[in-house]
């Protein structure tokens, strides 16, 4: 029977699922909270094979609103632009190679990592990172994701190995790598998104498949109704960000950043 309680929960971690996969601020940190201020320590909404395959949403989300620029096939491009789309792809999957390799080997040993007061140091870390970037961002040479050598875009899938530290944020770790590197906010914010694509499609399906856990059929709809929730979010936030970064910097996120990192240790130093 499917528990109404549990059903907002869902819900809930749908929303923060599509918000925080995106923009640069760690669903780790935004997860750990909710967890801890909604008490909920065990049960199914904790378990790998939901907090994962709910990103599923979040994918479709970017694969939906880029169709067209992520399809190689489309009867509308000319046979140069399906070239270029083919040569995106190829540089997605070189900079996703480093997270397959490194990410896989020490990823079950970051997990030991994963409490409170290392997630709020990675916010704190990388807000500050953030405020400093943008003080000095310069010209930046690279507008655009064709614009991106091979080795810039294993560079950045480097930085993306980054997000195995709790609190980090994966989109943080590319956007912030990005424009190290020299891309616009634009162009880094954009690369970030594909890159997800193959990362954490390949993640969840992982999850799904060795996972040994059992769902009941109340446990399904949970999972459905997070992944729904996270797939509408994603699209609002993803739209939300790109407007952003056209006007703005990064630095908001930068302060929001540390903020919450302050309050993570702030509430979990009262707690214990």
């Amino acid at each position: 029977m499917l528990n109404i309680l549990e059903l907002i929960k869902a819900i809930l971690l749908g929303i923060i699922e599509g918000i925080t996969e995106w923009l640069p601020i760690s669903s780790t940190g935004h997860m750990i909270l909710f967890n801890s201020f909604t008490n909920t320590t065990s049960g199914f909404l904790t378990t790998d094979v939901f907090l994962y395959v709910i990103q599923l949403g979040a994918i479709l989300a970017i694969v939906t609103l880029y169709f067209k620029k992520l399809n190689p096939f489309s009867p509308s491009k000319t046979k140069r632009e399906k070239q270029d789309t083919w040569q995106m792809w190829f540089k997605v999957i070189a900079a996703c190679i480093p997270a397959a390799v490194i990410g896989l080997l020490l990823n079950d040993f970051m997990e030991r990592f994963e409490n409170p007061f290392v997630i709020s140091a990675a916010l704190i870390i990388y807000g500050i990172f953030f405020i400093l970037i943008e003080r000095n961002n310069k010209k930046n040479a690279i507008s655009d994701i064709s614009q991106l050598s091979y080795k810039t875009a294993i560079m950045i899938g480097l930085f993306q190995v980054l997000s195995i530290i709790p609190g980090t944020s994966r989109s943080g770790s590319t956007i912030l790598g990005a424009m190290l590197l020299g891309c616009s906010r634009e162009a880094a914010a954009e690369f970030s998104f594909f890159l997800a694509i193959p990362v954490m499609f390949g993640v969840s399906f992982l999850k799904l498949i060795t996972n040994d856990y059992v769902m009941a059929s109340g446990e399904w709809w949970l999972l459905i109704t997070g992944m729904a929730v996270a797939y509408i979010v994603s699209m609002l936030a993803v739209k939300f960000l790109m407007s952003y970064v056209r006007k703005h910097d990064f630095k908001a996120f930068g302060i929001y950043r540390i903020a919450l990192g302050i309050i993570v240790i702030l509430y979990f130093s009262m707690i214990h």
